[in-house]
């Protein structure tokens, strides 16, 4: 497989209509503003953040959701141990920098991986660099372990239940089998350092307004928040504690936006997420801190388009209109290989080389497709027409329809390219290598390559680390 330096050597300067298809492609203007207006965002309501790079799974990315300014914490989750291990050379340009940085390994701890993370750790040589998840106490054992190996503590996460159920505890359950105990057990034998609590509920993807996701953080974080409060005389200490609390996902954080908007009379939704967000007391000797996390947010999909929870601007530009193909950093592009018009099929459809492989098969709940097709490189839609969106799919084809269902002639040609707007970014990404960077701050057109994102990826490249890292 090629490496990324000759990837970029072969493609940059190319158009994208020449690469191998089908193939992801990701709009470095998009990004690069989505990436900014959250550094405001969260600048300005002077809370922390955590950036989440499952959705991406690159270093470029990483970094530009951190900022490249070495003075900020740079905050990371990975879901993956593969991709803890992408992020080395970006965390030992930090290091270099001495920026201070935390990977927290983001679901709860898999006792397998202590190894390999405690070495990484070590490699690292930077302490309080590690955090991992805690929901059960079995997991707590584990972590001695990882401080022989990697010669400094672990930090922890307790995970919180606000409703999601994937992982964590309920608020009132946080002591399970005195797990909350045992932690601080554990931090006084210098085995851990117990950061915070952690909630992350996909609920709000299900919503349809900005009022509905700042409700779920507010939910969110006073679930975080009670559970503090239950278990304050445990967690508190003579000389005071500071924990953070840390909330979010897409929807949420990005309706946290309208706070800082000249938006007029604030709703009673964006009270609450503001008082909510007010650093206050848990007990005489606990303090929580707010930070928030997200992910998908610097690309979006039709998913996250589908909340409405995004002030739909940037913060330096309020007014400026925005749509998908100015706001969704990620397509597919696939090419076209047969037509079926002039009554061919009722009613009528195009062929495409990419499907269930290539495109996911996330559904959207706003509309009955697996993704849209841009208007690159078409006829801009009027706003009476129907838009054409990939209706059926199969494990390597697709078939386009008008999203109406009308009888009028499909307007593609055999052998065209089209970009698709993938329902999830994360589920369609997966398919890929690498991603195709254009940048149309710069190319009108949006075509041409300006450099080229390998993604981490794949159990053989897993195989080769963990051999790697026997073999020194």
């Amino acid at each position: 497989m090629a490496s990324e330096a000759e990837l970029q050597q072969f493609y940059i300067g190319q158009d994208i209509s020449t690469v191998p298809k089908p193939a992801a492609i990701l709009d470095l203007a998009i990004i690069r503003r989505h990436c900014r207006d959250m550094l405001q965002t969260i600048s300005q309501l002077n809370v922390g953040f955590r950036a989440h790079i499952k959705s991406h799974k690159t270093t470029q990315l990483a970094h530009l959701q951190v900022s490249t300014s070495p003075t900020l914490a740079a905050n990371f989750i990975v879901s993956t141990i593969l991709e803890l291990e992408t992020l080395l050379p970006l965390l030992q340009l930090f290091k270099t920098q001495s920026r201070p940085f935390n990977v927290l390994y983001g679901i709860p701890l898999v006792p397998s991986h202590v190894p390999r993370l405690a070495d990484i750790a070590l490699h690292l040589s930077v302490p309080g660099s590690i955090s991992v998840m805690i929901d059960h106490p079995a997991q707590l054992e584990h972590l001695h372990q990882f401080r022989s190996i990697a010669n400094f503590a672990v930090g922890v996460f307790l995970k919180i239940d606000t409703g999601y159920h994937r992982a964590g505890l309920p608020p009132a359950a946080l002591n399970k089998s005195g797990l909350v105990e045992r932690i601080v057990d554990a931090e006084r034998s210098g085995a851990v350092e117990l950061l915070g609590v952690y909630s992350h509920s996909s609920l709000s993807y299900a919503g349809t307004t900005p009022e509905e996701a700042m409700m779920h953080l507010v939910r969110e974080i006073e679930g975080c928040k009670d559970a503090l409060r239950l278990h304050a005389n445990l967690l508190s200490s003579d000389k005071g504690r500071e924990v953070v609390i840390s909330v979010g996902a897409t929807p949420q954080v990005l309706s946290s936006r309208y706070l800082v908007l000249p938006n007029g009379e604030e709703s009673p939704e964006a009270a609450a997420l503001r008082k909510a967000l007010r650093v206050q007391d848990i007990s005489s000797s606990l303090r929580g801190r707010i930070e928030f996390h997200a992910g998908v947010y610097p690309l979006l999909d039709m998913q996250q388009w589908s909340t409405n929870a995004s002030t739909s601007s940037s913060i330096s530009a309020p007014l400026r209109n925005s749509s998908l193909e100015t706001e969704v950093a990620i397509s597919i592009l696939a090419e076209v290989c047969s037509i079926y018009n002039d009554g061919k099929r009722q009613p009528p459809e195009a062929l495409l080389a990419a499907g269930t492989l290539a495109l996911g098969r996330e559904p959207c709940a706003s509309y009955p497709g697996w993704g849209v097709i841009s208007s690159w490189r078409r006829q801009t839609l009027s706003d009476t027409e129907s838009r054409l969106i990939v209706a059926r799919i199969s494990q390597e084809h697709a078939i386009v329809s008008y999203e109406s269902g009308g009888d009028e002639r499909i307007p593609l040609s055999v052998g065209q390219m089209v970009k698709i707007f993938p329902n999830h970014a994360c589920v369609a990404g997966a398919f890929y290598n690498h991603y195709f960077v254009i940048d149309s701050d710069h190319d009108p057109d949006a075509a041409k390559i300006v450099d080229v994102w390998v993604r981490a990826k794949g159990s053989d490249e897993i195989t080769r680390r963990v051999l790697h890292s026997r073999n020194q």
